[in-house]
Protein backbone atom coordinates (compact mmCIF):
# COMPACT_ATOMS: atom_id res chain seq x y z
CA UNK A 1 0.00 0.00 0.00
CA UNK A 2 1.37 3.42 -0.91
CA UNK A 3 1.75 6.21 1.67
CA UNK A 4 -0.90 8.23 -0.16
CA UNK A 5 -3.44 5.36 -0.12
CA UNK A 6 -2.78 4.61 3.55
CA UNK A 7 -3.30 8.25 4.48
CA UNK A 8 -6.59 8.38 2.58
CA UNK A 9 -7.89 5.28 4.39
CA UNK A 10 -6.80 6.63 7.79
CA UNK A 11 -8.33 10.08 7.39
CA UNK A 12 -11.31 9.14 5.23
CA UNK A 13 -10.46 11.96 2.84
CA UNK A 14 -9.77 11.56 -0.84
CA UNK A 15 -6.60 13.24 -1.99
CA UNK A 16 -6.31 14.44 -5.56
CA UNK A 17 -3.86 12.61 -7.79
CA UNK A 18 -1.63 15.68 -7.61
CA UNK A 19 -1.53 15.54 -3.79
CA UNK A 20 -0.98 11.76 -3.86
CA UNK A 21 1.91 12.22 -6.30
CA UNK A 22 3.54 14.78 -3.99
CA UNK A 23 3.87 12.03 -1.33
CA UNK A 24 6.62 10.26 -3.26
CA UNK A 25 7.73 12.62 -6.04
CA UNK A 26 8.78 16.29 -6.02
CA UNK A 27 6.25 18.09 -8.23
CA UNK A 28 7.78 20.87 -10.33
CA UNK A 29 5.80 23.47 -12.31
CA UNK A 30 6.75 23.56 -15.99
CA UNK A 31 5.65 27.15 -16.58
CA UNK A 32 6.57 30.81 -16.28
CA UNK A 33 3.04 31.71 -15.15
CA UNK A 34 2.97 32.88 -11.54
CA UNK A 35 -0.76 32.31 -10.96
CA UNK A 36 -0.51 28.66 -11.98
CA UNK A 37 2.41 28.14 -9.62
CA UNK A 38 0.44 29.72 -6.75
CA UNK A 39 -2.58 27.55 -7.50
CA UNK A 40 -0.89 24.14 -7.59
CA UNK A 41 1.83 24.72 -4.96
CA UNK A 42 4.73 22.77 -6.50
CA UNK A 43 8.06 22.68 -4.66
CA UNK A 44 10.17 23.83 -7.64
CA UNK A 45 9.62 25.43 -11.04
CA UNK A 46 11.35 25.15 -14.42
CA UNK A 47 11.48 27.72 -17.18
CA UNK A 48 12.91 27.77 -20.69
CA UNK A 49 13.10 30.37 -23.48
CA UNK A 50 9.77 29.19 -24.93
CA UNK A 51 7.95 29.60 -21.60
CA UNK A 52 9.51 33.00 -20.84
CA UNK A 53 8.74 34.27 -24.34
CA UNK A 54 5.12 33.10 -23.96
CA UNK A 55 4.85 34.84 -20.58
CA UNK A 56 6.21 38.14 -21.95
CA UNK A 57 3.33 38.17 -24.44
CA UNK A 58 0.79 38.36 -21.60
CA UNK A 59 -0.23 41.76 -20.27
CA UNK A 60 0.15 40.58 -16.67
CA UNK A 61 3.92 40.34 -17.21
CA UNK A 62 4.58 43.46 -19.28
CA UNK A 63 5.72 45.29 -16.14
CA UNK A 64 8.63 42.86 -15.61
CA UNK A 65 10.20 43.73 -18.96
CA UNK A 66 9.45 47.42 -18.40
CA UNK A 67 11.25 47.29 -15.04
CA UNK A 68 14.29 45.56 -16.59
CA UNK A 69 14.40 48.09 -19.45
CA UNK A 70 14.29 50.98 -16.98
CA UNK A 71 16.93 49.37 -14.78
CA UNK A 72 19.33 48.64 -17.67
CA UNK A 73 18.93 51.83 -19.71
CA UNK A 74 22.24 53.21 -18.40
CA UNK A 75 24.21 49.96 -18.82
CA UNK A 76 26.40 51.57 -21.47
CA UNK A 77 25.80 48.64 -23.79
CA UNK A 78 24.40 48.76 -27.31
CA UNK A 79 23.35 46.41 -30.11
CA UNK A 80 23.47 42.65 -29.49
CA UNK A 81 25.32 43.11 -26.18
CA UNK A 82 22.55 45.32 -24.84
CA UNK A 83 19.82 42.86 -25.84
CA UNK A 84 21.72 39.91 -24.31
CA UNK A 85 22.16 41.88 -21.07
CA UNK A 86 18.43 42.71 -20.93
CA UNK A 87 17.42 39.08 -21.56
CA UNK A 88 19.77 37.79 -18.84
CA UNK A 89 18.23 40.26 -16.39
CA UNK A 90 14.72 39.35 -17.58
CA UNK A 91 15.31 35.60 -17.07
CA UNK A 92 16.59 36.31 -13.56
CA UNK A 93 13.68 38.69 -12.89
CA UNK A 94 11.21 35.88 -13.69
CA UNK A 95 13.26 33.47 -11.57
CA UNK A 96 13.32 35.79 -8.56
CA UNK A 97 9.55 36.32 -8.80
CA UNK A 98 8.98 32.54 -8.99
CA UNK A 99 11.21 31.99 -5.94
CA UNK A 100 8.88 34.27 -3.94
CA UNK A 101 6.19 31.63 -4.59
CA UNK A 102 7.92 28.23 -4.50
CA UNK A 103 9.83 27.01 -1.43
CA UNK A 104 12.45 25.22 -3.53
CA UNK A 105 14.38 25.92 -6.70
CA UNK A 106 13.95 27.46 -10.12
CA UNK A 107 15.70 26.36 -13.32
CA UNK A 108 16.96 29.07 -15.66
CA UNK A 109 18.19 28.12 -19.11
CA UNK A 110 21.34 29.22 -20.88
CA UNK A 111 21.14 30.31 -24.52
CA UNK A 112 20.59 27.19 -26.67
CA UNK A 113 22.96 28.66 -29.27
CA UNK A 114 25.75 27.93 -26.76
CA UNK A 115 25.00 24.18 -26.82
CA UNK A 116 28.32 23.39 -28.53
CA UNK A 117 30.33 26.14 -26.80
CA UNK A 118 31.93 24.98 -23.55
CA UNK A 119 33.37 28.34 -22.47
CA UNK A 120 30.29 30.24 -23.61
CA UNK A 121 28.02 27.99 -21.53
CA UNK A 122 30.29 28.26 -18.47
CA UNK A 123 30.39 32.05 -18.73
CA UNK A 124 26.61 32.28 -19.15
CA UNK A 125 26.05 30.04 -16.13
CA UNK A 126 28.40 32.19 -14.04
CA UNK A 127 26.69 35.37 -15.22
CA UNK A 128 23.19 34.13 -14.36
CA UNK A 129 24.29 33.00 -10.89
CA UNK A 130 26.01 36.36 -10.32
CA UNK A 131 22.76 38.20 -11.19
CA UNK A 132 20.76 35.97 -8.83
CA UNK A 133 23.24 36.49 -6.01
CA UNK A 134 23.10 40.26 -6.56
CA UNK A 135 19.34 39.92 -5.91
CA UNK A 136 20.06 38.11 -2.64
CA UNK A 137 19.18 34.64 -3.93
CA UNK A 138 21.27 31.72 -2.65
CA UNK A 139 22.86 29.77 -5.52
CA UNK A 140 21.52 26.53 -4.03
CA UNK A 141 18.04 27.62 -5.12
CA UNK A 142 19.08 27.94 -8.78
CA UNK A 143 19.58 25.26 -11.41
CA UNK A 144 21.30 26.34 -14.63
CA UNK A 145 19.76 24.49 -17.57
CA UNK A 146 22.14 23.33 -20.27
CA UNK A 147 21.55 21.04 -23.28
CA UNK A 148 22.86 17.48 -22.94
CA UNK A 149 25.51 17.73 -25.66
CA UNK A 150 29.10 16.62 -25.01
CA UNK A 151 30.07 20.30 -24.75
CA UNK A 152 27.12 21.10 -22.51
CA UNK A 153 28.10 18.27 -20.18
CA UNK A 154 31.70 19.52 -20.00
CA UNK A 155 30.41 23.00 -19.13
CA UNK A 156 28.10 21.59 -16.46
CA UNK A 157 30.96 19.56 -14.97
CA UNK A 158 33.01 22.73 -14.49
CA UNK A 159 30.06 24.76 -13.14
CA UNK A 160 29.26 22.02 -10.62
CA UNK A 161 32.88 22.18 -9.38
CA UNK A 162 32.29 25.90 -8.74
CA UNK A 163 29.17 25.18 -6.69
CA UNK A 164 26.80 26.16 -9.52
CA UNK A 165 24.12 23.48 -9.76
CA UNK A 166 23.01 22.34 -13.19
CA UNK A 167 19.92 20.83 -14.80
CA UNK A 168 20.82 18.92 -17.98
CA UNK A 169 17.92 19.37 -20.37
CA UNK A 170 17.10 17.99 -23.85
CA UNK A 171 18.00 14.50 -22.64
CA UNK A 172 16.81 11.52 -24.65
CA UNK A 173 19.19 8.62 -23.99
CA UNK A 174 21.02 6.59 -21.38
CA UNK A 175 24.45 7.67 -22.68
CA UNK A 176 23.56 11.32 -22.02
CA UNK A 177 22.34 10.40 -18.53
CA UNK A 178 25.44 8.35 -17.71
CA UNK A 179 27.76 11.16 -18.82
CA UNK A 180 25.71 13.62 -16.70
CA UNK A 181 26.19 11.36 -13.68
CA UNK A 182 29.94 11.24 -14.34
CA UNK A 183 29.95 15.05 -14.54
CA UNK A 184 28.34 15.20 -11.09
CA UNK A 185 25.38 17.30 -12.21
CA UNK A 186 22.61 18.04 -9.74
CA UNK A 187 19.65 17.04 -11.90
CA UNK A 188 18.72 15.75 -15.36
CA UNK A 189 15.52 16.29 -17.36
CA UNK A 190 14.80 13.32 -19.64
CA UNK A 191 12.04 14.29 -22.10
CA UNK A 192 9.19 11.77 -21.99
CA UNK A 193 6.77 13.40 -24.44
CA UNK A 194 9.23 14.15 -27.21
CA UNK A 195 10.48 10.54 -27.15
CA UNK A 196 6.85 9.38 -27.36
CA UNK A 197 6.25 11.79 -30.27
CA UNK A 198 9.18 10.38 -32.24
CA UNK A 199 8.18 6.73 -31.86
CA UNK A 200 4.53 7.48 -32.52
CA UNK A 201 5.44 9.23 -35.80
CA UNK A 202 8.09 6.66 -36.80
CA UNK A 203 5.99 3.56 -36.12
CA UNK A 204 2.51 5.03 -36.82
CA UNK A 205 1.45 3.62 -33.47
CA UNK A 206 -0.18 4.93 -30.31
CA UNK A 207 1.56 4.02 -27.03
CA UNK A 208 0.02 3.87 -23.55
CA UNK A 209 1.06 2.83 -20.06
CA UNK A 210 4.35 1.04 -19.48
CA UNK A 211 4.86 0.38 -23.22
CA UNK A 212 5.31 4.13 -23.88
CA UNK A 213 8.92 4.56 -25.11
CA UNK A 214 9.25 7.87 -23.24
CA UNK A 215 8.21 6.19 -19.99
CA UNK A 216 10.60 3.31 -20.68
CA UNK A 217 13.51 5.71 -21.30
CA UNK A 218 13.06 7.54 -17.99
CA UNK A 219 12.52 4.26 -16.13
CA UNK A 220 15.79 2.95 -17.60
CA UNK A 221 17.70 6.05 -16.47
CA UNK A 222 16.08 6.04 -13.00
CA UNK A 223 16.90 2.33 -12.53
CA UNK A 224 20.52 2.85 -13.64
CA UNK A 225 21.02 5.73 -11.22
CA UNK A 226 19.49 3.91 -8.24
CA UNK A 227 21.29 0.65 -9.03
CA UNK A 228 24.68 2.35 -8.88
CA UNK A 229 23.90 4.82 -6.08
CA UNK A 230 24.17 7.89 -8.31
CA UNK A 231 22.98 11.00 -6.41
CA UNK A 232 21.98 13.03 -9.53
CA UNK A 233 18.23 13.69 -9.42
CA UNK A 234 16.04 12.38 -12.26
CA UNK A 235 13.24 14.74 -13.30
CA UNK A 236 10.89 13.44 -15.99
CA UNK A 237 9.83 16.28 -18.30
CA UNK A 238 7.75 17.06 -21.41
CA UNK A 239 4.58 15.09 -20.73
CA UNK A 240 1.78 14.57 -23.24
CA UNK A 241 -0.80 13.02 -20.89
CA UNK A 242 -1.31 12.10 -17.23
CA UNK A 243 -0.92 8.40 -18.09
CA UNK A 244 2.80 9.07 -18.60
CA UNK A 245 2.96 10.84 -15.23
CA UNK A 246 1.19 7.97 -13.46
CA UNK A 247 3.69 5.48 -14.92
CA UNK A 248 6.59 7.54 -13.53
CA UNK A 249 5.13 8.17 -10.06
CA UNK A 250 8.01 7.74 -7.65
CA UNK A 251 10.59 9.39 -9.91
CA UNK A 252 12.71 11.89 -7.94
CA UNK A 253 10.98 14.86 -9.60
CA UNK A 254 8.45 15.41 -12.39
CA UNK A 255 8.03 18.79 -14.09
CA UNK A 256 4.43 19.17 -15.20
CA UNK A 257 2.57 21.70 -17.34
CA UNK A 258 -0.35 23.72 -15.89
CA UNK A 259 -2.87 21.79 -18.03
CA UNK A 260 -1.74 18.40 -16.72
CA UNK A 261 -1.43 19.63 -13.11
CA UNK A 262 -5.06 20.76 -13.37
CA UNK A 263 -6.10 17.34 -14.66
CA UNK A 264 -4.27 15.62 -11.79
CA UNK A 265 -5.79 18.04 -9.27
CA UNK A 266 -9.32 17.25 -10.49
CA UNK A 267 -9.00 13.45 -10.15
CA UNK A 268 -9.10 11.43 -6.92
CA UNK A 269 -8.34 8.08 -8.55
CA UNK A 270 -5.60 6.14 -6.71
CA UNK A 271 -2.03 7.04 -7.66
CA UNK A 272 0.28 4.06 -7.28
CA UNK A 273 4.04 4.42 -6.87
CA UNK A 274 5.66 2.79 -9.91
CA UNK A 275 9.36 3.69 -9.54
CA UNK A 276 11.14 2.54 -6.41
CA UNK A 277 14.86 2.71 -5.53
CA UNK A 278 14.81 -0.63 -3.68
CA UNK A 279 13.40 -2.43 -6.72
CA UNK A 280 15.98 -0.78 -9.00
CA UNK A 281 18.81 -1.97 -6.73
CA UNK A 282 17.97 -5.61 -7.45
CA UNK A 283 17.81 -5.21 -11.24
CA UNK A 284 20.45 -6.74 -13.50
CA UNK A 285 22.01 -3.65 -15.10
CA UNK A 286 25.43 -3.35 -16.71
CA UNK A 287 27.54 -0.30 -15.94
CA UNK A 288 28.53 1.78 -18.98
CA UNK A 289 32.04 3.10 -19.53
CA UNK A 290 32.05 6.29 -21.59
CA UNK A 291 34.65 8.51 -23.16
CA UNK A 292 34.01 11.21 -25.76
CA UNK A 293 34.16 8.78 -28.69
CA UNK A 294 31.77 6.25 -27.15
CA UNK A 295 29.41 9.05 -26.02
CA UNK A 296 29.25 10.59 -29.49
CA UNK A 297 28.84 7.22 -31.18
CA UNK A 298 26.21 6.07 -28.67
CA UNK A 299 24.17 9.24 -29.18
CA UNK A 300 24.54 9.08 -32.96
CA UNK A 301 23.54 5.39 -32.95
CA UNK A 302 20.23 6.28 -31.28
CA UNK A 303 18.34 7.95 -34.13
CA UNK A 304 15.56 9.25 -31.88
CA UNK A 305 17.95 10.78 -29.31
CA UNK A 306 20.22 12.29 -31.95
CA UNK A 307 17.33 13.84 -33.90
CA UNK A 308 15.42 15.06 -30.85
CA UNK A 309 18.48 16.65 -29.22
CA UNK A 310 19.20 18.63 -32.42
CA UNK A 311 15.57 19.56 -32.94
CA UNK A 312 15.22 20.72 -29.32
CA UNK A 313 18.29 22.95 -29.60
CA UNK A 314 16.92 24.51 -32.80
CA UNK A 315 13.50 25.15 -31.22
CA UNK A 316 14.91 26.74 -28.05
CA UNK A 317 17.32 28.82 -30.14
CA UNK A 318 14.40 30.03 -32.29
CA UNK A 319 12.53 31.14 -29.16
CA UNK A 320 15.56 33.04 -27.89
CA UNK A 321 15.63 34.86 -31.26
CA UNK A 322 11.91 35.68 -30.87
CA UNK A 323 12.59 37.02 -27.40
CA UNK A 324 15.50 39.11 -28.71
CA UNK A 325 13.30 40.61 -31.45
CA UNK A 326 10.57 41.35 -28.90
CA UNK A 327 13.07 43.07 -26.58
CA UNK A 328 14.57 45.02 -29.52
CA UNK A 329 11.09 46.28 -30.44
CA UNK A 330 10.79 47.78 -26.94
CA UNK A 331 14.08 49.70 -27.07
Amino acid sequence: MTTATAEQEKTGTKLSQLEQLKKFTVVVADTGDFQTIKEFKPRDATTNPSLIYAATQKEAYFHLLDEVLADRKNSGLSGAGQIEDIIDHLLVKFGVEILQIVPGRVSTETDARLSFDVEGSINKGRQLIKLYEEKGIDRERILIKIASTWEGLLAAEQLQKEGIRCNLTLMFSLVQAVRAAEAGVQLISPFVGRIYDWFKAANKKEYTGAEDPGVQSVTEVYSYYKKFGIPTEVMGASFRNIGQIRELAGCDCLTISPELMKELAESTDPMERKLDPAKAKSENIEKLQLDEKSFRYGLNDNAMAYEKTGEGIRKFAADIVKLEKFVASKL
